[in-house]
Formats: structure tokens, sequence, C-alpha cells
């Protein structure tokens, strides 16, 4: 973490010189204290523009595909987020979901900024869709703020079948901490959690204007991979 402060002098003028980036809302992080920002997610890259948008330092439980080097340009995005320092490569095959939320919470114990899509992958086709439950139960063990984000414009980055990225603009937009009030005090049941969630996808869904879709992303992207082989 040491780094994060001069890798970021050099990266965030670079990220915005390629992508020009607008970025509202974000004085509604906290200046100090765990915090958790919940955000959509349409690309790989997506890390990268929270962590330069963001006033503090930002750390994420990732899976390894964002460390992939098989192209220079994702080379060049991981190599970027490594030399950023933030980013927690915990999601190692086996690990149980619940292994990662313990990570998570040590994160915020500690007084971290803590980025996760709630989604738990990448939308398959730019929709919002239902949120897993972790992120609920991080804010009600915790009592952790969660601030709702949302990125628009990374999916046109480097989508399926290009090897050059595209310099388009991309929006980065927090909001207000999400009202959990009516659920603390509640992380061990079970529909508290939903509940807390789904409200969380909702905020995110009124910065995006994404349509929402009340299945996982998981499962669909199952499916469409499923006929695909078919």
């Amino acid at each position: 973490m040491s780094l994060y402060g001069p890798a970021k002098v050099v990266v965030a003028p670079a990220t915005r010189l390629m992508w020009p980036l607008r970025v509202e809302g974000a004085h509604h992080v906290p200046q100090e204290g765990p915090v958790i920002l919940a955000a959509n997610h349409l690309a790989l890259i997506d890390p990268l523009f929270i962590g330069v948008a963001c006033p503090r330092p930002v750390r994420f439980i990732a899976k390894q595909e964002l460390f992939d080097e098989s192209t220079m340009v994702k080379k060049t995005v991981s190599r970027v987020l490594r030399a950023l320092g933030p980013v927690a490569v915990d999601r190692r095959p086996g690990q149980s979901a619940q292994e990662a939320m313990d990570n998570s919470l040590s994160l915020l114990e500690g007084g971290e900024v803590f980025g996760i899509f709630p989604e738990g992958t990448r939308s398959p086709d730019g929709r919002l869709y239902k949120g897993q439950t972790g992120p609920a139960w991080l804010a009600l063990t915790t009592g952790a703020p969660v601030v709702p984000l949302a990125l628009t414009g990374t999916e046109r980055i480097l989508p399926p079948g290009r090897k050059i990225p595209s310099f388009s603009q991309v929006g980065v937009r927090f909001g207000a901490p999400v009202d959990l009030s009516p659920w603390k005090g509640q992380a061990h049941k079970a529909r508290p959690r939903r509940e807390a969630t789904d409200a969380i996808m909702s905020a995110i869904a009124d910065l995006s204007g994404q349509e929402q879709v009340l299945r996982f992303a998981a499962s669909v992207k199952a499916e469409l991979e499923r006929k695909q082989q078919e």
C-alpha cells in the first residue's frame, strides 16, 4: 500500500489521457474509516477506473483472471494494477465465498476502502443483474457505509474480439451511502441480507440507468455458454 500514492501520480494522468474520465459525486466517499464501494461490473478493467476516480486507496478481492497477461493490453492493465498495490488476489480455486468475505472483513476492520462488484461477475449484456448478498453481510456486520458506484463506457474499451482498445469516454459516478438502517443487526438473517442487497442494487441502477434483471449474471452466462456449445 505504501506505493499507492506515487503509483497513482503516474497512473491517474495516463489513464485520464487515454480515456477521458468523468467523475461525479466523489465527495460521497467518507474521508476516513471503513467504506464499501459497491459497483456495477462491465469489464475487467473496471477496478482501474475506480482506483483512479476514488479519492482514497481502494482494495479489491479479485479473481485471478484480472491478472491475465495473454495479450499486451491485458499485460499492461495487470502490471498497472499490481503497481497501484490495492488488489488482493484471494479468489483461489477451492476457496469458499465465506473465506473471501472473511478476508474482506479484515480489510474493513482495518479502516480501508473495499471495492466489490455485487453481481459477482461481468454483465453479459450491459444490464444490471441480481446482487450477491456478500456486500450486505459485510455492511451489516461492520457498520461500514455502502457507497454505490456506477461505471459507464468501460465495456466499449476492449470488447470480445477487439485487440486494440478504444479510447472512448468513461464515467464513474458515486452516490450517497445507501440507508441500510432498516436491517441493522440482522446480518445473520437471510431475508434482511437479501432486502439490503436489493436496496444496494437499486441505488446502483439509479446511478447507472441500467435495466435490472432479477437473475444472477453467472447463471445467465452459463446458459449462453451451453447454447454456444450445442
